[in-house]
């Protein structure tokens, strides 16, 4: 399957709403020697890298979503979402 990693962004973005919701950054490069797609999320000071293969690339494409993309994507958020509770409670 031939797309771009523009478009395979786009396809994650639009998979995981919390992303866009949380307002985290996605950049996506390809790594040859893997065979897999390099994910860096990103917000503020915080980052979590992390790589699909491209068959679940691929599935991404296909509307399928990847389990181990969505628990990635879920822990992150939720670090975000326990610290802005946790801020507001000190605050």
């Amino acid at each position: 399957m031939k797309y771009t990693i523009v478009a395979l962004k786009e396809k994650i973005r639009e998979m995981y709403p919390d992303i866009e919701k949380h307002k985290v950054s996605v950049g996506i490069t390809f790594n040859e020697e893997k065979d897999a797609y390099v994910l860096k999320f990103k917000r503020g000071k915080q980052e979590l890298v992390t790589q699909i293969d491209k068959s679940d690339a691929d599935d991404c494409m296909n509307n399928i979503r990847c389990l181990h993309l969505g628990i990635k994507v879920d822990q992150f958020v939720g670090n975000f979402e326990a610290r802005e509770e946790f801020g507001r409670k000190v605050a």
